[in-house]
């Protein structure tokens, strides 16, 4: 498996793509996903990875625009559960869900 592409984050919040030697947006990265192409997003500042924060972004101005997926019962009940010592259980749970989900299983099986 090759290395996930690199993109970087400078200090004005702009985003570049290091393959493709380019700045892109919030939405390129969500085109990233849709085609599964693997990346990694670093802070050119700090060096750390925020890729996860990066993401989360991209869901946060998808739920912004058109319908919404997640109702704000359910972001409430995400939020309440990182304190709650489920942590680690709900994440697994979630994710095992949505693979579930997308493989056409769904929750009846």
């Amino acid at each position: 498996m090759s290395e996930p592409r690199t993109i970087k984050k400078y200090p004005n919040r702009r985003l570049y793509d290091t393959v493709e030697s380019r700045y892109i947006t919030l939405a390129d990265i969500r085109r990233l996903v849709l085609e599964r192409i693997d990346f990694i997003v670093i802070d050119k500042k700090s060096q750390g990875d925020i890729t996860r924060s990066i993401l989360l972004q991209v869901i946060a101005e998808q739920e912004h625009v058109g319908e919404p997926l997640m109702s704000r019962d359910f972001l409430s009940q995400v939020i309440r559960s990182y304190g709650a010592g489920v942590r680690g259980a709900m994440g697994s749970y979630l994710e095992q869900s949505l693979k579930l989900f997308a493989a056409g299983r769904g929750p009846q099986g």
